[in-house]
């Protein structure tokens, strides 16, 4: 037994119960089985012989069949109530653990993972609890009574079945160790996967905006048949088991069906004991072939169970290869998408265009006001425009109209004179840096957090990127420092730092359009100092339009634009510090 099956009896109650009920349940299955053979044996010899009547034998015989048939149906009843209440159990504790220490900081942020481990992954448990705990629990009750029965009958049958009948669970332990190997790995990428597509759906915003959402959709499906094969070889071992098994118990009765049935016809056994050996030897090996094939069915729930408790007792990784993906697989390594799109207008060149909104309107589905309304604005090359005003206005709206993430229900972007929505998308995006609010960072190591901005992009240019950013100093402080794996959404940073790591990307990108989204909002003011110091220096050279809810980025702003209730404002294109203030708290 293993350490965490001790563990799950030492702390769910109801698997004790379980486990004693079960052995009660196998030991009144065993003085069955038996009747059964009695009762089985005496009619077929009291047939052979002649003698009669078998009305009392067949009413007894079809009791012994109705109460094995109610002990087989009150006993998964009885495991599938435990089973229900043991993840129950599991589930709050969980819960719990979550409630305590917080989701960001539960299993390093992998939301996705401890989110299949809650779900899917508790359910794995079933088989283990329903199959596997009543197989095993007749495993030490039913061969045991049967070699005692067969003892008394014929002592020879009975020597053999306890010779062969440690072949059974030695072979499957030989395959078992195996299987379980292999059901960990098959774990291991279910909960990989979940966690990914988890994070790839949260981030597909940033992944949209810097053109690697397409290359996902082959790191998802890479991920999903990595899974499969996975299961596949996980099946085929069990297999293997399976036969090996069976094969083993059917060479083990014929060892004893071959001489009793040449003792039989010597003359040196009565037919009604021969019968009764042929009925119980099978019986013998029985419980042990069922245990071989619900190991097999349950090693699933073992790992599940050992990721479990190591998540309740503050384990912080799902470990070994759920990091085995690189940056191609978390933020994508090269392009796989294809051209552009039928119809699509070459980009023009974006360093010398003009920006500019004409009349447009936008609608949101869940909302009755429209979030734009009538919306005229230019912005110049290289010109830097600030956009202020109270939330829900519609700037970060505005930012997405250009972005493409939004279509105009009327009135046109354009890119120098060009609809934006007829540009191929991949080639406007890539002319385009944004940093938002609220920047996600996959999970994933640092380096390829920053890397998104370029996949092709050196080690020495990641560096540099960082250090323009003013993150080289928390990053090279980190345990493995560019190398140190964050949780989802950037577990393990402060938000300030999260908010450098999104500027490291758009310096790496160097585009010449710049979309900044309040980069300096719910940051503590050291924060908010070295960001503003990077976002200043990131803006120069670079047509930029930022939405600011603080003062600290509007004096490098040529422009400065207030929106109200869907509607833009002009204001004073240089404002002095009186004015700056004002329009903060508008």
């Amino acid at each position: 037994m293993k350490p965490v099956e001790r563990r799950l009896r030492r702390e769910i109650p109801a698997l004790r119960r379980h486990v004693t009920v079960s052995t009660g349940l196998a030991l009144l299955g065993a003085g069955l089985v038996l009747g059964q053979a009695e009762l089985l044996a005496g009619l077929l010899a009291d047939g052979f012989a002649g003698h009669g009547p078998w009305t009392a034998g067949l009413a007894a015989l079809g009791t012994v069949l109705a109460l094995r048939g109610l002990l087989a149906w009150t006993r998964g009843a009885l495991a599938q109530r435990a089973a229900a209440e043991a993840k129950r159990t599991l589930r709050d504790r969980i819960a719990e653990r979550l409630r305590d220490t917080g989701p960001r900081r539960l299993a390093a942020g992998r939301h996705g993972e401890t989110a299949t481990l809650f779900t899917r992954g508790l359910d794995a448990l079933d088989p283990y609890i329903t199959g596997y705990l009543p197989t095993m629990a007749a495993t030490a009750v039913v061969p045991l009574v049967v070699v005692v029965r067969l003892g008394l009958a014929d002592w020879t049958s009975a020597l053999i079945i306890v010779i062969t009948l440690p072949l059974i669970p030695v072979f499957g332990a030989l395959v078992g160790l195996h299987t379980a190997k292999r059901t960990a790995r098959q774990w291991r990428l279910l909960a990989r996967l979940g966690g990914h597509f988890l994070d790839v759906v949260a981030g597909l915003p940033t992944l949209r905006a810097f053109g690697r959402e397409r290359h996902q959709v082959g790191v998802v499906r890479e991920m999903a048949d990595a899974h499969r094969r996975a299961t596949m070889r996980t099946l085929r071992v069990a297999f293997l088991s399976s036969l090996v098994l069976e094969t083993v118990a059917t060479l083990s009765v014929a060892l004893v069906a071959v001489p009793v049935g040449l003792r039989l016809l010597g003359g040196e056994l009565d037919l009604r004991t021969a019968l009764v050996v042929l009925f119980l030897a099978p019986e013998a090996y029985l419980p042990l072939r069922a245990a071989g094939a619900a190991f097999h069915d349950s090693a699933e729930g073992i790992t599940v169970a050992e990721r479990v408790f190591a998540v309740l007792d503050g384990g912080a990784s799902t470990g070994g290869e759920e990091n085995e993906a690189s940056a191609e697989g978390r933020t994508g390594e090269g392009r796989t998408g294809e051209g552009p799109p039928a119809g699509t207008v070459p980009v023009p060149d974006v360093r010398t265009a003009r920006l500019r909104l004409d009349g447009v309107t936008v609608h949101h589905p869940d909302r009755v006001e429209p979030a734009l309304t009538d919306v005229s604005l230019t912005v110049h090359p290289g010109e830097h425009l600030a956009l202020v005003g109270p939330s829900g206005a519609g700037k970060s709206t505005l930012l997405a109209l250009f972005l493409g993430f939004v279509a105009p229900g009327s009135g046109r972007v354009l890119v120098d004179g060009t609809d934006l929505a007829a540009l191929d998308p991949d080639a406007w995006l890539a002319q385009v840096a944004w940093v938002p609010q609220r920047p996600h960072l996959f999970a994933a190591s640092v380096a390829d957090n920053i890397r998104l901005g370029r996949p092709d992009a050196t080690e020495a240019e990641v560096r540099a990127a960082a250090r323009a950013a003013a993150a080289d100093g928390f990053v090279e402080a980190l345990p493995h420092g560019y190398d140190t794996v964050l949780g989802e959404h950037g577990a393990g940073l402060s938000a300030g730092q999260r908010q450098r790591i999104a500027l490291a990307r758009a310096f790496l990108k160097d585009a010449p359009v710049l979309l900044l989204d309040e980069p300096t909002a719910h940051l503590d003011p050291e924060s908010e100092a070295a960001v503003t110091r990077a976002t200043a220096d990131l803006m120069r050279g670079r047509t930029t339009i930022v939405v600011a809810h603080r003062r600290g980025l509007l004096p490098h702003a040529d422009r400065i634009v207030t929106v109200r209730a869907g509607v833009v404002e002009a204001a004073p294109p240089r404002p002095d510090a009186a004015d700056l203030a004002g329009l903060v708290r508008s």
